[in-house]
């Protein structure tokens, strides 16, 4: 099963992945290391604010785009649970 997963940097930025195991990504983050995401780099403390179950490799990759393209404000409604998921992708998916 793989995840979608959001992550605050220290200037409230806000990073979205997927992974099979957020635990296990999120440590490699944090660790600053050479599996650390690139733009993640220099910019801890590094917050987990959002995870949610996306399926298959496949889907996830598309769901991750999806969630790339919606502004920020949105993605900060969608951490603090003031939006659904499918409501904010489905706006980018029609368009």
């Amino acid at each position: 099963m793989w995840h979608l997963y959001i992550v605050r940097c220290r200037e409230a930025s806000l990073y979205t992945g997927i992974a099979t195991d957020v635990v296990r990504r999120f440590a490699e983050h944090v660790a600053q290391g050479k599996k650390c995401a690139r733009y993640l780099r220099g910019k801890a403390p590094l917050k987990l604010v959002f995870t949610v179950e996306a399926g298959s490799h496949a889907e996830a990759a598309r769901l991750e785009v999806l969630v790339k393209r919606i502004s920020k404000a949105d993605k900060e409604r969608l951490v603090k649970g003031q939006k659904a998921l499918a409501v904010l992708v489905g706006r980018q998916d029609n368009g």
